[in-house]
C-alpha cells in the first residue's frame, strides 16, 4: 500500500477515500514531527487550499513526488520548490465555480441589502420600534470585477441577469465584450461594486490597498471571494469605520481564521468563513477530484488537473 502525507483539515469523506486507499500519515505544515524514517518512501502530500507547503516541508520529503490540493487556489504551495526537484502540482479548478460564483452574488446581495442587519432587526424586536433603514439596489448598477478567470466569468453571467453593468481589471485584456481597465484605481473609481475573484501570491498581495479603497468611494461595496490577501484588511476596516466605503461582504481574510478585530465590531460587513465552495455536491466533486488526481500518480497516468505551467 503506497503512503500519503496529510498535512491539513480535510472532509471526512475525503479523508475516508484517502483511509481506504492509502497508508496516511499526518503532520502539520512544518514537518518537524516527522522524523526520517516515517519522511522516506512517501510519495504524495496532500493538502487543502489554505495549506502553506513551503520549501522547509518539501525538503523533508526526499521520495516526494506529487503534492495535491484540495482545492482551486494554491499559493500556499511552495511550487517554485516542488518544480526544481520535479514535483508534480495538482488542484481541483471548475467543479467548485459555480458555487464560489453564487456564493459571490449571495455576499453581494446580502451586503447591499444589508439582510444579516435586517434579520437581527426582526429578531430583537426593534421592527416593533418603526420600519428599518433603506438599502443599495443591486440591479443596473456597474460591477467591476477583480480576475475574469473561470470563476469570474462566472460571476459576470449571474450579475448580466441583474442587468449590471460590468467591467473588468486583470493582467491583460480578454476577448470578451465587457470593458477592461488596465488601472484597479480606475475601475474602483468608475464601479458602485467591486468584487474581487483574483487569486492569491505575491504579485496580488494588498492590490486592494487604501488608494483603490479611496477610488471605490463612500457609496461603493467591496466584495472579496477570491484570496484575502489581495486586500489591505487594516486599510479596509478604516475605511469601514471611518465612512469611507458604504459597506464589503468578505469570505476570505489574510489571517484565516482570524479576521482583523476591527471588522468584527461593524455592522455593514457580512463576514462568512471561508465557505463559498461548501456545498455537499462540490465538496465531493472536489473530493473525487483529489483522489483522482491521486490514482493517476499511483497508475502513471496522465493528471487530471494539475496546476498550470
Amino acid at each position: 500500500m503506497f503512503t500519503v502525507l496529510k498535512v491539513a483539515r480535510l472532509p471526512d469523506m475525503l479523508s475516508e477515500g484517502l483511509h481506504a486507499r492509502y497508508e496516511v500519515l499526518e503532520c502539520s505544515e512544518s514537518g518537524s514531527e516527522l522524523d526520517a524514517s516515517k519522511a522516506r518512501g512517501i510519495r504524495a502530500l496532500v493538502a487543502n487550499g489554505e495549506s502553506r507547503v513551503r520549501a522547509d516541508l518539501i525538503g523533508r520529503l526526499p521520495d516526494l513526488q506529487v503534492i495535491v490540493v484540495f482545492g482551486v487556489g494554491y499559493d500556499g504551495i511552495d511550487v517554485a520548490a516542488a518544480r526544481a526537484r520535479g514535483i508534480v502540482v495538482t488542484h481541483t479548478p471548475d467543479v467548485l465555480t459555480d458555487d464560489v460564483a453564487d456564493f459571490a452574488i449571495t455576499l453581494m446581495l446580502g451586503t447591499a441589502r444589508r439582510i444579516a442587519k435586517a434579520d437581527q432587526f426582526v429578531r430583537s424586536g426593534q421592527w416593533q420600534q418603526g420600519p428599518f433603514g433603506f438599502t443599495r439596489k443591486v440591479s443596473g448598477a456597474r460591477l467591476g470585477i477583480v480576475g475574469l478567470g473561470r470563476i469570474g466569468m462566472a460571476i459576470a453571467r449571474r450579475a448580466a441577469a441583474f442587468d449590471m453593468r460590468i467591467s473588468y481589471h486583470g493582467r491583460r485584456p480578454l476577448a470578451v465584450d465587457y470593458p477592461y481597465y488596465a488601472s484597479l484605481t480606475e475601475l474602483a473609481a468608475a464601479v458602485d461594486f467591486l468584487l474581487i475573484a483574483v487569486g492569491g501570491g505575491e504579485s496580488t498581495r494588498h492590490l486592494v490597498d487604501a488608494k483603490v479603497l479611496a477610488a471605490l468611494g463612500s457609496e461603493g461595496i467591496l466584495i472579496n471571494v477570491g484570496r484575502g490577501s489581495v486586500v489591505d484588511e487594516a486599510a479596509l476596516a478604516s475605511a469601514l469605520v471611518q465612512g469611507r466605503l458604504l459597506g464589503a461582504g468578505l469570505d476570505v481574510f489574510e489571517d484565516e481564521p482570524r479576521p482583523h478585530p476591527g471588522l468584527l465590531e461593524l455592522d455593514n460587513v457580512l463576514l462568512a468563513p471561508h465557505m463559498a465552495s461548501a456545498t455537499w455536491d462540490t465538496r465531493r466533486a472536489m473530493s473525487d477530484l483529489t483522489l483522482a488526481n491521486l490514482a493517476a500518480h499511483f497508475s502513471d497516468a496522465a493528471y487530471p488537473t494539475p496546476i498550470p505551467a
